[in-house]
């Protein structure tokens, strides 16, 4: 049996703050998505230009790089706003905040493309006879555009997710306690890297693994009815 040398709840309780960080990352990546790709599809040139500065400059800079910078370039603007209402005192960011909020805008860009291209794979013509039929904007999104766009957007989701939750790592250079930093730090201990990240290797294997099987299910959920050439 694998030896921990007592790092195991360590471990363990790394590996549920890092299942927690991928679903908070989630929700904020799936809000900011949506939002940014009605935006790209918005008549508005404001919006428009906004929605694209954004996904150029996430795509653009390596994930490390816009982690690093949105977490300390935050603690200055917080610090210096601080400054500026009267508080002397310094103001520290939690870790998982800043690590929830910054995973949550990059893939917030990758998930405004998937959703983009999911929107324009619904036929204008269903919605403009939902429309036609008295339904308001809302009901339109609800009931015609949104389970059709679900369809279209699970494998491009999937991908997204899979990158994202493997993405959780990069959090342990901004001192959040996850499973890596935890492995990190019982590698340190015990002189032993090689057998702590092989564990996190596996543990990681497991996750997508099931994310795997979760997003195939989906996908014949959605699927259902639907006739393939």
């Amino acid at each position: 049996m694998l030896n921990l040398h007592g790092y195991g709840p360590s471990i363990l309780q790394g590996t549920l703050l890092t299942i927690e960080l991928c679903l908070a990352s989630l929700a904020i990546s799936l809000f900011l998505g949506i939002v940014t790709a009605l935006a790209k599809l918005s008549a508005s040139r404001f919006l428009n230009v906004t929605a694209h500065a954004y996904t150029t400059i996430v795509r653009g800079i390596p994930d490390l790089v816009l982690m690093l910078l949105i977490f300390y370039g935050g603690q200055v603007f917080i610090n210096w706003f601080g400054a500026r209402i009267g508080y002397d005192g310094y103001i520290d960011i939690n870790p998982f905040i800043a690590g929830v909020s910054t995973i949550g805008f990059i893939f917030g860009a990758y998930m405004a493309e998937t959703f983009r291209g999911a929107i324009l794979s619904v036929p204008d013509g269903q919605l403009e006879a939902g429309y036609a039929y008295g339904m308001t904007r809302f009901k339109v999104f609800y009931r015609i555009l949104l389970p059709q766009m679900v369809r279209h957007a699970i494998p491009g989701f999937g991908n997204n997710w899979l990158v994202l939750m493997k993405t959780t790592a990069l959090v342990s250079i901004i001192g959040l306690n996850d499973m890596v930093r935890m492995a990190s730090l019982a590698s340190g201990a015990t002189r032993r890297p090689f057998t702590f990240y092989m564990v996190i290797a596996i543990i990681y294997l497991i996750l997508t693994s099931l994310s795997i099987l979760l997003l195939n299910w989906l996908n014949k959920r959605y699927s259902a009815g639907i006739i393939k050439d």
